[in-house]
C-alpha cells in the first residue's frame, strides 16, 4: 500500500516523475559542457514561458523571496518612491523589503479577498513621483488574482518601472510580458514551474536593465547585485562557461526537464488546463456550501484555492482529517483571518484524478468533524463541470 500522500498544498507541489529522475542523476561539472548545455537552455526556455524574447533571464540558487530581493535591491536607490499594490501578505513583503533598502514607501491595501482599483492605483501615481510600482499576481496568501497588464500600463505612463511578483502564478497564470510591458516578473521553482524548491528565475526588461546601468549609487546586496550575476547568465546562455557562484547543478537540469515539458504542452494550452480545473474545482467546493475567500470568479486565481471553513467546525481538526485520508492541504496565512480558512493548491502537474481526491478528502474531512451537506455533490459537480 502507498504511504506517501498526495501533496495539494500551494507550493511545493507534486512534481513529475521525470523530473524528480533529473534530480536524481550524478552531478555533474558546472563548467563541464553538458551543463554548460543545459544551464543555456533553462534560460532560453524562460524567456518562452514569460513570453519575453527580449527580457533578460536571471536563474540563481535561491527561492522565491531572493528572485523578489534582487528585482528590488538592483533597481530601487535610497530616498526614492515605491508603490506596493497588496492583495495580502506578499504585499507587505514588498514593503519590508523596498523599506530594508531605504526607498519610501506607500500602500495600496486592498480589503480581504478583493483587488486595489485602477482609479485607487492612478490617483496615486498622479500624485508622487514613483520609481518602481509593485504587485503580487496571485497572493498566496488569499487567493487573490490581479491582472496585471492594465497596473503595468499605468506604471509606464507614469514613467515607473512594474515589478510583478509571479511566484504562485508564473506557468501557470497567463503572463506576456513583452506584450503587458512588465518590467520584472519573477517566481520560484517550487510552484507552477514545477521543480523542488531551491531556485529564484526572474526576467528583466531591456527598460530595467538600463535602469540599472545608470544608477546613481552601488547596489546595496553582494549576493542580489546584477553586476555580479549579468556575465555569468550572458555566459552560459551562450553557451560558454563562467562563475559566480557554484550553481545548483541538480535542481537546473531538473529545470530543464520541467520546462522543456512545459514548452512541449504550449504556455497557452498549460495555463488553460489550470483554468479549467480551478473553476471546476470551486464550483465544486461551492457546491457544498463552502465560501472562496476572493470575492469575485474573476479575481479568483487559477493555482490556487482560498476556502474560508464553515463557522462551526475546527479547522485544525478537519486538516487531521483530510490527511488521515491521504492528502495535504494547508492552513491559513492571512494574519487577519489565519484560523477561518484553508487553501488547497492546484498547479503545475496535478491531473483530474488528484483534484477528485483532493474533493473526497475534504468531504471526508467535513463529514468527521460534524458539517453537514450532500456526501458526494463536490465529485458530482466536478466532473459535470469537465464534461460541459
Amino acid at each position: 500500500m502507498k504511504s506517501r500522500k498526495l501533496l495539494m498544498i500551494p507550493g511545493p507541489i507534486e512534481f513529475e516523475p521525470s523530473v524528480l529522475r533529473a534530480m536524481g542523476e550524478a552531478t555533474t561539472s558546472h563548467v563541464a559542457p553538458n551543463f554548460i548545455e543545459t544551464f543555456g537552455n533553462c534560460l532560453d526556455l524562460i524567456q518562452n514561458v514569460w513570453q519575453s524574447p527580449n527580457g533578460q533571464p536571471f536563474l540563481i540558487a535561491g527561492s522565491g523571496t531572493l528572485a523578489m530581493d534582487m528585482a528590488i535591491s538592483n533597481l530601487i536607490e535610497k530616498g526614492e518612491n515605491a508603490l506596493v499594490i497588496s492583495t495580502g501578505y506578499f504585499g507587505e513583503r514588498f514593503k519590508d523589503i523596498l523599506t530594508t533598502y531605504g526607498a519610501n514607501v506607500t500602500v495600496l491595501t486592498a480589503a480581504i479577498g478583493d483587488v486595489v482599483s485602477l482609479n485607487d492605483i492612478e490617483t496615486e501615481l498622479k500624485n508622487k513621483d514613483y520609481k518602481l510600482v509593485t504587485m503580487t499576481h496571485v497572493d498566496t496568501s488569499t487567493g487573490v488574482l490581479v491582472d496585471p497588464k492594465p497596473v503595468a500600463a499605468l506604471a509606464k505612463k507614469y514613467n515607473a518601472l512594474s515589478i510583478l511578483d509571479g511566484v504562485c502564478s508564473v506557468a501557470g497564470e497567463e503572463i506576456q510580458q513583452d506584450n503587458w510591458g512588465i518590467d520584472i516578473v519573477f517566481t520560484g521553482s517550487q510552484k507552477a514551474i514545477g521543480v523542488p524548491p531551491g531556485l529564484a528565475l526572474l526576467v528583466a526588461s531591456p527598460k530595467a536593465m538600463e535602469t540599472w546601468k545608470n544608477r546613481k549609487t552601488p547596489v546595496q546586496s553582494y549576493y542580489s547585485d546584477w553586476k555580479n550575476w549579468l556575465p555569468i547568465m550572458k555566459a552560459y546562455q551562450n553557451r560558454k562557461p563562467s562563475y559566480f557562484g557554484t550553481p545548483a547543478v541538480n535542481l537546473i537540469r531538473a529545470l530543464e526537464v520541467s520546462l522543456e515539458l512545459i514548452n512541449k504542452q504550449g504556455i497557452t494550452n498549460r495555463t488553460n488546463v489550470h483554468k479549467k480545473y480551478a473553476k471546476a474545482f470551486q464550483k465544486a467546493i461551492v457546491a457544498i456550501g463552502l465560501e472562496l475567500v476572493p470575492n469575485s470568479t474573476e479575481i479568483t486565481a487559477n493555482t490556487l484555492s482560498a476556502i474560508y471553513y464553515p463557522r462551526e467546525i475546527d479547522g485544525n481538526e478537519f486538516r487531521k482529517q483530510v490527511g488521515e485520508l491521504g492528502v495535504i492541504i494547508a492552513g491559513g496565512l492571512h494574519a487577519e483571518i489565519k484560523a477561518t480558512y484553508f487553501r488547497v493548491g492546484h498547479m503545475g502537474s496535478i491531473n483530474a484524478a488528484d483534484i477528485t481526491t483532493t474533493l473526497s478528502a475534504i468531504e471526508y474531512g467535513l463529514s468527521k468533524v460534524g458539517y453537514t451537506f450532500k456526501l458526494g455533490s463536490s465529485l458530482a459537480t466536478f466532473q459535470k463541470e469537465l464534461l460541459a
